[in-house]
């Protein structure tokens, strides 16, 4: 299991009012992609695949805060299975939220509730 961090969310109330305050603030640069009600976030240079173009920071996304998802923002973590680490957090007292879902052909994300009651996210890579 990697465990590393690999991806952030930050929900938004306002997407437009989001997006400018963390552009403005941190020179963060986003794109909307409103197929999916989302929008990607690029917190250093990016390549053209739109991933990190270089070593030291991830990315992450924003979307519209809903009450099936979380309410703040969401740390997420690399694991081989996401079955396998929702079997794991289920053993160690921890919960899954909502189901497991496909992210076109890159993976698949989930969330889970941790023993503190904070919504962290799963990430697993298409095979």
């Amino acid at each position: 299991m990697s465990g590393k961090v690999v991806h952030f969310e930050v929900p938004f109330d306002d997407g437009d009012r989001a997006r400018t305050f963390y552009q403005q603030a941190f020179g963060w640069n986003t794109v909307e992609m409103p197929e999916m009600s989302y929008t990607i976030v690029s917190t250093g240079p990016a390549a053209e695949s739109g991933m990190p173009a270089e070593p030291g920071y991830i990315g992450g996304g924003m979307f519209e805060r809903v009450p099936e998802y979380p309410k703040g923002p969401v740390i997420t973590i690399d694991v081989p299975s996401i079955d396998d680490a929702l079997a794991k957090i289920a053993e160690l007292g921890g919960s899954t939220v909502g189901e497991k879902q496909p992210v076109g052909e890159m993976g698949f994300a989930a969330y889970f509730k941790d023993t503190e009651g904070n919504i962290m996210g799963l990430w697993e890579n298409a095979g």
